[in-house]
Formats: C-alpha cells, structure tokens, sequence
C-alpha cells in the first residue's frame, strides 16, 4: 500500500473512475477517524467529518495534481474540515471516551487494568487544554504516527519547525498532565 499506488488510484478518480474512490476509503477511514477524534474527541462527530472528508475529496478531485503524495492532499481536505466546523459552531472539544477511538482505528478494547484507563482519560482531558494547533500537531506525530517530513508537508512547514513544534506541544502536554494530577 505504497504512495504511488495511492496517487495512481486518486488520478483514476479524478480521470472518472469514481468507484476506486473505495479503495482509498478502506484504506484511510480509520487512519483518518482517529486524526479527527483526537481533534474533536467526539465520536459522531468524527465519523460525520471523516463522510465530509472523502465527499469533498471526491467533489474536487480535480485539485488533485499527483505530484505529493496523496496522503498530505487527504490531511489537508481534512484540516480544512475542521477548520471549517469550528468556524461555523465555535464551540470547544468534548471528550467522550477513548475507547470510541480505539475501536475505530481498528483495535481491540482490552480489559485494561482502571488504573491505565483513568490514565488515558487523564492524557486525554490533558490534550483537550492544548491549543488547536498543539493537539494537531501530536494528532499527526503521536496518534497517526507520521514522520516529520511528512507532517511539514501537510502543514506547509520545515522540518525543523515541526520538531520545535512537537517538542513544545509535548512540553506542554506534560504540564498539564502533571498539574491535573495534583
């Protein structure tokens, strides 16, 4: 399932080939389902969104050039999705779980210990602080598991400044975990 593959079957879609646009959602949904949780923590939400994405994929696939890699146009079209939601509703994230997440982004709920599961919920009230721009950045680095490089092509930036990015997010992330904490 390399880039290419994904490139050559976006440019069948945007030639009119519209039923590969499946393949590409069995591939990404989930993927893309647990980018957007982890910036809504809400599970409707999430999925609406993840419909909004792949319709508005499909609507301008004719933006679609080929010369990135597909993945970084989809995080974009993403982005802007929810940019466009918190425009329109102003309204802060809501946790609601993070076994939602999990299960969409295909795992297993384990019978985890409730010491590992008010953990997580802590993390999770802790990601809810950061800013917008800081919950994405651990969004794509922590939870999507995106390489630097590919994260500053999606958000238009170096290298370098993603790194400094993550590293203060992360800083951040801590602080308020541990203040919860106490």
């Amino acid at each position: 399932m390399n880039t290419l593959t994904d490139n050559a079957i976006m440019l069948k879609v945007k030639a009119g080939d519209l039923d590969r646009m499946g393949m590409l959602f069995e591939r990404y949904n989930r993927q893309l389902y647990g980018f957007l949780f982890h910036m809504t923590y809400q599970r409707e939400l999430s999925e609406d969104m993840v419909q909004q994405v792949f319709y508005k994929m499909l609507k301008y696939r004719h933006t679609f050039t080929g010369t990135g890699e597909y993945i970084h146009w989809m995080y974009s079209i993403a982005r802007n999705v929810l940019k466009d939601h918190w425009r329109k509703n102003k309204q802060q994230v809501q946790y609601e779980g993070v076994e939602a997440a999990e299960t969409m982004a295909g795992g297993l709920v384990p019978d985890e210990a409730f010491e590992k599961k008010q953990a997580k919920a802590g993390l999770h009230k802790a990601m809810e602080r950061l800013s917008e721009s800081q919950r994405e950045i651990l969004a794509l680095s922590r939870f999507q598991e995106l390489k630097c490089q590919e994260i500053a092509d999606i958000l238009g930036m170096t290298e370098g400044t993603v790194k400094v990015r993550i590293h203060r997010a992360m800083q951040e992330l801590k602080s308020i975990y541990v203040k919860m904490e106490r």
